[in-house]
């Protein structure tokens, strides 16, 4: 599975961009149409931020809204050249708040939801890949995704985690949330600031979209807990800011980060 990775240009188009699947008239092609047509017929792909909320953390140079829509572009390409239907959250930089986000994903029956990010921290040597879901029927999604992503990413293998995020939480599909590396690990960022490697990621999570029922389901560590228990403390350091203020410059509906990263809402 592994292979060499090897340069980034976005796209102004309306929110909500559904593409047919392409046809093929030889017998390979012919083969990843009736692949996909079988049990699932759309891929919901939601790129992380956009507009205002720039991802990342304070004075991150690489805005992540901009590599998780080149990512997600390159995969919807990828998808819907194997016969899927592929439905985007957003298609240009522009903000859409989760709420809207998980409503697209659950108009769609027989499908699936791939969420795009990129994470970061404070501490620039914190690198790998790893794959978040939450309902016990996204796990055999997330773990063939993972499974590719690292088996074709030269990033170390942070594993396959199940957390709250609110994505996950809300979607009533299979529903993943991929970050493909630290833009704050300037390797990693280095990477990422590659077309060839964007398309490789987008290949790779591609593959795992295809071989999700070929992969077996893979050990995790459970975050849910934790993620419950942050989002409790959250609320109430919420409440006790809204006595103290009652404006906020902050936009509303942003991914907030704790650490490393935190995309409740």
């Amino acid at each position: 599975m592994p292979r060499n990775f090897c340069g980034l240009r976005l796209s102004v188009a309306s929110l909500l961009v559904m593409l047919l699947p392409c046809g093929s008239s030889n017998a390979a092609g012919a083969s990843r149409s009736s692949e996909s047509s079988g049990s699932l017929t759309t891929v919901v792909i939601d790129a992380g931020h956009g507009g205002h909320d720039r991802g990342g953390i304070p004075g991150q140079r690489i805005a992540e809204k901009d590599m998780t829509l080149d990512v997600a572009q390159r995969l919807r390409n990828v998808l819907s050249a194997s016969g899927y239907r592929v439905v985007m959250t957003r298609d240009s930089d522009v903000f859409v708040p989760l709420p809207t986000r998980v409503a697209i994903a659950n108009s769609y029956r027989n499908a699936i939801f791939v969420c795009i990010h990129f994470n970061a921290t404070q501490r620039r040597g914190a690198g790998g890949i790893e794959t978040y879901f939450y309902s016990r029927d996204s796990l055999p999604l997330a773990s063939a995704i993972h499974s590719y992503v690292v088996g074709g990413a030269p990033s170390s293998n942070r594993g396959v985690r199940r957390r709250g995020f609110y994505v996950l939480r809300k979607t009533s599909i299979p529903a993943v949330l991929v970050e493909c590396g630290f833009l704050t690990n300037p390797t990693e960022a280095a990477y990422a600031q590659t077309a060839s490697y964007r398309e490789k990621l987008a290949e790779e999570i591609a593959a795992g979209v295809r071989g999700r029922n070929s992969v077996a389901s893979a050990s995790y560590i459970d975050q849910s807990k934790v993620a419950k228990s942050e989002r409790h403390r959250s609320k109430r350091s919420h409440k006790k800011s809204a006595r103290k203020k009652k404006g906020s410059s902050k936009p509303t509906g942003s991914e907030a980060r704790s650490g490393s990263i935190d995309r409740e809402a």
